[in-house]
């Protein structure tokens, strides 16, 4: 199946690009989402049309999350929860409390940008953790879980 990109996605391409997709992938994702549309005659004189709108819209985004990621440089969070003798939490920590605690210092960020490669945090101590708040913007927070 062929689609036109009307945003970036990662690993596939950016805005405008004619990509062939697997065809579950553009009807259940990619169309449905209103990140393509399919690559027909007629939605491709449409794109060209609105163009230079998506590419504003685009650049909007990414200035917004570039302006998250100014707030968030040097950022330090620290998370109390209830742990053991040697440091296991009880529990974890996870995208949404990591999201949550920053979200309360000032700074609105989604579960769904706290990046946890390895799954929750089950042990005190401090962490990098990456938040992806753009497919091209990423910035770095430190995060100390303490003993309650």
């Amino acid at each position: 199946m062929d689609v036109i990109l009307l945003e970036k996605v990662g690993r596939l391409g950016n805005l405008g690009d004619k990509v062939k997709v697997k065809g579950g992938f553009g009807r259940n994702f990619l169309i449905p989402y209103g990140k393509a549309v399919s690559a027909t005659a007629e939605n491709v004189a449409r794109f060209e049309a609105r163009r230079a709108e998506l590419e504003k819209t685009a650049a909007e985004r990414r200035s917004g999350a570039e302006a998250r990621a100014v707030k968030l440089e040097g950022f330090t969070l620290t998370i109390k929860a209830n742990c053991g003798d040697e440091g296991r939490l009880f529990g974890s920590v996870g995208a949404r409390d990591i999201a949550e605690a920053i979200s309360a210092a000032g700074v609105e960020v989604a579960k769904s940008e706290v990046r946890l490669p390895s799954g929750p945090l089950r042990s005190t101590g401090d962490y990098d953790i990456d938040v992806q708040l753009h497919a091209e913007v990423t910035q770095t927070v430190k995060l100390s879980i303490v003993p309650l």
